[in-house]
């Protein structure tokens, strides 16, 4: 989305995602979800330089919930969400990679508003891949695939959903990357060598209509059968 004035992170871990989220001068609220009390009070405490100290930002907001829970429970909507939690073979992370949990966020979300998910390559499977894409483009028929692609072989992919139309203004992206004010940004990203614009959008990967034919037999990942929990559990 072109400002996002609020964000809600799920999964606090090391807080590196909600600070990298907090630092964009057009974010004011950070909403940061997660289930253990003890884990943002570790993150303040000895991460605080990876995490540029996003515990202690005015902007931040900590809510100790079930992400599902707080979604259904709250009406408050979001210009951006991102979702990064553990692995999904790990027990109660199933339930957010499932059709129902992405119909939620897509609910929650400010017309033009952005999601991202985090997946795995690693200790997982083909098949539980498939259906974690599968699953997110039931959801967001539109969405996106961006990849890690370290040392030339893929890690791990970032899905890009959108409510509306996928639209990416480079130009926009441009002039505020060039921008001063971006310039923490702009640092944070080189931080993860991603030195350049071009050097981001080349992790670009492919779009949902592009991977039909790979995902037609995938499994759809839902609240009844959570079966994503095992497909992903045989590649662990």
């Amino acid at each position: 989305t072109p400002r996002p004035a609020s964000v809600l992170v799920i999964g606090c871990g090391a807080g590196a995602t909600a600070g990298a989220v907090a630092i964009d001068p057009a974010v004011r609220r950070v909403t940061l979800v997660e289930i253990e009390p003890l884990v943002p009070r570790a993150a303040a405490q000895y991460f605080g330089e990876i995490n540029h100290h996003v515990l202690s930002s005015t902007k931040t907001h900590v809510v100790i919930d079930d992400a599902q829970h707080f979604l259904r429970g709250t009406r408050e909507t979001f210009d951006a969400i991102t979702s990064d939690p553990l692995d999904p073979w790990v027990k109660g992370s199933g339930p957010l990679y499932t059709r129902e949990f992405f119909e939620l966020v897509r609910r929650r979300l400010t017309p033009g508003g952005v999601v991202t998910v985090f997946v795995q390559l690693y200790r997982t499977t083909p098949d539980a891949v498939r259906s974690e894409l599968a699953t997110f483009f039931a959801a967001f028929p539109d969405g996106a695939v961006w990849a890690n692609t370290e040392e030339g072989r893929g890690y791990d992919l970032v899905l890009i959903g959108r409510a509306g139309p996928m639209v990416l203004d480079l130009d926009d992206v441009r002039g505020r990357l060039s921008s001063p004010q971006y310039d923490p940004v702009v640092r944070s990203l080189a931080e993860v060598e991603v030195p350049s614009l071009f050097a981001l959008l080349a992790g670009y990967a492919s779009r949902a209509s592009d991977l039909g034919e790979w995902l037609r037999d995938a499994e759809i990942n839902t609240d009844r059968n959570l079966r994503l929990e095992y497909l992903a559990g045989l590649g662990s």
